[in-house]
């Protein structure tokens, strides 16, 4: 375990020494003003600052498993899109999604199962692994369009799906 936060603790040096501090220190003053909201999966190989060549304070990304919905994502959401002025929202699916996999095998068990069943609402019976991650795609965004339909505060937000391509790099938009 030492061996492990040691290394968390090197790679957040090597943060601070590489990374702009006037940067840093300006969205620590001035605050953030990300131009997008990206909902994606907790994979470790999805990172949606690097997928879109963003910096400190360009996207507020919220990650969850499968890139599913709960009251607590659509708050984040609501926040960002009416309190940061977020004008779009990016449902960013991917590749080899271990959540989407889960959910067409059977689902989980524990806290999983909630993340599986979201996942089997919105595939049905399709059984192709990138199909169903479109799918599932297109069930948040269609989740989002209606949630948000009446909220004025966030009126005018475009709301997209993607997929990105875990071996590729490339980002598919539906």
């Amino acid at each position: 375990m030492d061996e492990i936060r040691n290394r968390l603790e090197e790679g957040n040096k090597t943060f601070v020494a590489v990374s702009d501090s006037g940067l840093r220190r300006r969205t620590a003053e001035d605050g953030q003003h990300p131009y997008a909201i990206v909902v994606c999966c907790s994979d470790s190989r999805v990172i949606p600052e690097q997928i879109f060549n963003a910096s400190i304070g360009d996207l507020f990304v919220i990650r969850v498993a499968g890139n599913v919905l709960d009251r607590h994502q659509l708050g984040s959401i609501e926040y960002a899109a009416g309190h940061l002025g977020c004008r779009q929202i990016v449902v960013l699916g991917h590749t080899g999604c271990g959540a989407v996999h889960a959910a067409l095998t059977g689902g989980g068990d524990g806290f999983i199962k909630y993340i599986t069943d979201e996942i089997q609402e919105a595939v049905g019976d399709e059984r192709d692994p990138d199909r169903a991650c479109c799918l599932n795609v297109l069930h948040a965004v269609d989740r989002l369009v209606k949630e948000f339909a009446e909220h004025p505060e966030i009126g005018g937000v475009k709301i997209s799906g993607a997929v990105y391509d875990i071996c590729a790099g490339t980002v598919r938009w539906l």
